[in-house]
């Protein structure tokens, strides 16, 4: 199995302020990543290094054997959460239609149809394809997150990150969404952060803490809320209710 992303000993600075210090990542193609992390300890810094959008002032970044840079159009992003105006009249389909825009080959998009099979194939893979001409805006929460994931997938990526893709959705939504990961783990890369310990329980085969350093969480059969505030460095080991002065890392 080769690597998908590789990164070498990367720190990222904003300033004077380090965001991510002296990083080292092996994440293999296929492999479903969970990352987990407290707020601001740099989970979507780290995104941000994947995607070619910050440059580490030390250390090295690769995505599929290139720079991130050059591997942007292999992969697809999944943000917490889309700003839109509700008033702006688009429909599921031609939302998801947005993730044919720069994607590498312009050949594949040339023909009207080829890009609706796709469009129709990334809608089904979620289940929204019965809803392509709904209004985007009338949609649930759960439902339009699944339409953002589907316009990740429209370009067929070979890396997919997704960034807390369950939030502010309601169980059955999440469980959804889950399935969906589910579905595509094996077929591409995906790095999924959550703070959830419900979501992460359904991956626990690759755990990343991330706090400002990163560590690989040892293997474990369960993540409930105790652990996952220790492995995220908002309590300590002993799960007392003491303020852990400094942050623990996993």
């Amino acid at each position: 199995m080769s690597t998908a992303i590789h990164i070498d000993r990367a720190t990222v600075n904003y300033g004077s302020f380090c965001a991510l210090e002296n990083v080292t990542m092996q994440i293999r193609q296929g492999q479903l990543v969970t990352i987990v992390g407290p707020n601001g300890g740099g989970k979507s810094t780290l995104f941000k290094l994947i995607l070619g959008l910050v440059r580490p002032v030390t250390g090295s970044v690769q995505v599929l054997g290139m720079p991130p840079g050059d591997a942007r159009l292999s992969m697809g992003y999944v943000p917490q959460s889309s700003l839109f105006d509700p008033l702006f009249p688009v429909h599921v389909f031609d939302v998801a239609r947005m993730g044919c825009l720069g994607a590498g080959n312009p050949g594949p998009f040339r023909k009207r149809k080829e890009t609706r099979e796709r469009v129709m194939n990334a809608l089904e893979a979620v289940g929204l394809d019965g809803l392509a001409n709904r209004w985007f805006s009338s949609l649930s929460g759960g439902q339009r997150q699944r339409t953002l994931i589907a316009r990740a997938l429209v370009s067929q990526p070979e890396v997919l990150l997704l960034d807390e893709p369950t939030s502010n959705v309601d169980i059955a939504a999440e469980d959804m969404i889950l399935d969906i990961l589910d579905k595509l783990k094996g077929k591409m890369t995906i790095l999924l952060v959550t703070h959830y310990p419900q979501v992460a329980m359904r991956f626990l085969d690759h755990v990343y803490c991330v706090n400002r350093t990163v560590h690989i969480h040892p293997p474990t059969q369960r993540m409930d809320e105790t652990l996952m505030r220790h492995i995220t460095g908002m309590s300590p080991p002993n799960g007392s209710t003491e303020d852990a002065g400094g942050q623990n890392h996993a």
